[in-house]
């Protein structure tokens, strides 16, 4: 790790002290073995006039709910100093009541609630002050002999600070630890199996004594645990497996999970150790990730529902065994697993929560492994551990927890996705809190969802047996599983009467609008049967009960598609896969309504564009959206006691009433 201080990005700063603060958080926040996803916090010591003429001396700390790699001037919490150092020497404190403190002491109601690391900021005399969860530091303090490996590597340049819970404990313990002690004679503090404080009274003496810091606990480690990222083992691809163990998680979680594989080399070798499910299941890199991860992971090795139950069971004593009877049991499902031979798996109600916890398991795996060749893996205390994971604080949040989109965790496939219909499915049904395989034949797929992590785009032709097996197996192996099916992919070819229609018309049209759909839900199906709540929508047309003259290749299609879903349904519904049809007619923002197309039409009634738009009994014109808005109702549990529907979204048309 190296300095990524910059002089001219530095003096873009001025003498503004909260810029800089800005500008090395924002550093540090970049370098994730340093900070992980809202890990660590910083803060820097002003002189403020208040509205009275006063001169007060302010706290700004990193705010809760900021991260460090985007935090702004407005992430700070703004806290008198003096009453953070008046908190300090109190004998006893709750969580709850410090946070209620500092909140009272803030200049800003309306900024963001102060870091609980707040008061030990305060009580470190240096204008800027640096925390982070070094990987390295605390991969060498896991271990059983820590203690000696950080004397060895720093001297008695460094203030040691054995393992304390977060918050006013702590806070409180160093207090009483550096009363009496000339804190200019060390570069940093080293909390035992949590992280590192450094300070300076400028931005760039704090920052870059962390990185000195971390830099040489790094060349501790790779000279005596070198790391190799280079292995060459391949993953066992189990894709069945991975399902029935998200579907099993997802029960005894209460709600649909994601689940994100890591089938890398390191991921593999790990979980192929012998020694694994010892030493996986020792405790986390560090406390603050049990609220993300748990204590341990799930090993799985045999009949996933088995395994999850005796999970579950495990964890419920283990809550049994530390609870004074007024704390609320969170799920009990795990995290993150450990699948033998195929890598690990991390869990979490949406693409993001599953992300940050794939995130915080590949740096564990690695530390772990680590900290095995420097002597052996020792993580905290069961107790330990658990007084984090059921922090009042924590606790607290329980009841403040918003409703998540109704499709949270719920992992959809939508064909035809790059324009109309099928596209205006995919941004609602993320929308709605489910990821999305977003399938298309044009390679355009590809571009138009790039920027989101929480949508795979495919490019898939519907007609080739291959090609839609092979999206289908890319999406349980990116999400974990499959429960929503929008079967949209169709063609509407240039009108021919059957008198002149080519074979090749017919052909085509009976390959895309009915054999596609075929493909699509023959390959679905084994995956479906294993996902929560599972159904498929299909995209019918008006054209099935009032079809048209010049158009019988399309309609022909559409009518046999109408009874392939109806079989679909009645086949289907033992493995309670709901299968319903919508029936959209006139959808002008797609890509067959052309200005030409819509010009000549309107023209062929006698109408001008504006009234064809809106010829139905309503009198409106049906969007993309509105198909795709009720496409995503019928996946969800609004319909989740219908099967069989055929639902028509066009504004009432007199042919088909």
């Amino acid at each position: 790790m190296i300095s990524q201080w910059s002089d001219d990005e530095a003096a873009a700063c001025g003498d503004d002290p909260l810029e800089l603060r800005v500008y090395t958080s924002r550093l540090i926040g970049q370098e994730p073995d340093l900070v992980l996803h809202g890990g660590g916090n910083t803060s820097v010591k002003a002189d403020v006039s208040n509205p009275f003429g006063e001169t007060e001396e302010i706290l700004y700390v990193k705010g809760s709910g900021w991260d460090l790699e985007t935090i702004e001037t407005a992430g700070f919490a703004p806290v008198r100093k003096d009453v953070l150092l008046k908190m300090a020497g109190l004998e006893r404190l709750s969580d709850s009541e410090m946070v209620r403190l500092q909140r009272s002491a803030m200049i800003d109601p309306s900024a963001p609630t102060p870091s609980v690391e707040a008061i030990l900021h305060a009580i470190i005399p240096f204008r800027f002050v640096d925390h982070t969860h070094a990987d390295a530091v605390v991969t060498i303090t896991n271990t059983p002999n820590g203690i000696e490996r950080i004397g060895e590597i720093y001297g008695d340049r460094i203030f040691i600070v054995p393992y304390v819970m977060p918050g006013f404990e702590l806070a409180r313990e160093v207090y009483n630890m550096t009363r009496d002690i000339d804190w200019h004679q060390f570069e940093g503090l080293i909390l035992l199996n949590h992280g590192v404080f450094t300070f300076g009274d400028d931005a760039r003496s704090s920052y870059e004594r962390m990185i000195q810091i971390v830099a040489e606990a790094e060349h501790y480690l790779d000279a005596h645990a070198p790391w190799d990222d280079d292995r060459e083992v391949e993953a066992e691809e189990d894709l069945d497996g991975l399902a029935r163990l998200r579907r099993s998680v997802s029960r005894h979680a209460g709600a649909a999970m994601i689940a994100r594989s890591d089938t890398r080399p390191t991921a593999v070798a790990f979980s192929m150790r012998d020694d694994m499910r010892d030493i996986a299941t020792r405790g986390p890199l560090t406390p603050d990730h049990v609220i993300r991860t748990k204590s341990v992971p799930l090993v799985a090795e045999s009949d996933p529902d088995d395994e999850v139950i005796a999970y579950v069971d495990q964890y419920r004593e283990y809550f049994d065994r530390h609870t004074d009877g007024n704390l609320t049991c969170l799920d009990p499902a795990p995290r993150w697993i450990v699948r033998p031979g195929a890598g690990t798996v991390a869990l979490g109600r949406n693409n993001h929560d599953a992300g940050i916890v794939a995130d915080l398991v590949a740096h564990t795996t690695r530390a772990i492994e680590r900290a095995e060749a420097l002597g052996g893996w020792e993580a905290l205390e069961e107790s330990d551990l658990f007084e984090v994971e059921y922090w009042e604080l924590e606790q607290a949040k329980l009841a403040r927890v918003g409703t998540l989109p109704v499709l949270s965790g719920k992992v959809a496939l939508v064909t035809g996705a790059a324009s109309g219909i099928g596209r205006a499915c995919v941004n609602h049904l993320r929308a709605a809190g489910a990821c999305v395989s977003a399938l298309d034949v044009r390679e355009e797929v590809l571009h138009v969802f790039e920027e989101w992590d929480d949508v795979l785009t495919l490019v898939c032709d519907v007609t080739d047996h291959g090609d839609v097996g092979d999206a289908v197996a890319s999406t349980v192996r990116r999400f974990g599983g499959l429960d929503i099916v929008v079967s949209n992919a169709g063609i509407f070819l240039p009108s021919e009467s059957i008198a002149e229609m080519s074979a090749e018309t017919w052909d085509r049209s009976l390959a895309v609008n009915l054999s596609g759909h075929r493909n699509v839900i023959q390959k679905c199906v084994p995956f479906l049967e294993l996902g929560i709540d599972p159904a498929v929508v299909i995209i019918g047309s008006k054209n099935v009960v009032a079809p048209g003259p010049g158009v019988a290749a399309y309609s022909v299609a559409k009518a046999g598609l109408v009874q392939l879903a109806r079989v679909a349904t009645l086949e289907l519904a033992g493995a309670g896969i709901r299968v319903n049809v919508l029936h959209p007619n006139d959808v002008f923002d797609t890509g067959i309504w052309t200005d030409e197309v819509l010009e000549s039409r309107a023209a062929h009634y006698g109408m001008d564009v504006e009234e064809y738009r809106t010829r139905n009994l309503l009198g409106v014109e049906i969007m993309s959206s509105d198909v795709a808005a009720m496409a995503v109702a019928m996946a969800g549990p609004l319909f989740s006691r219908t099967t069989g529907a055929q639902v028509a979204i066009d504004g009432g048309n007199d042919r088909t009433i």
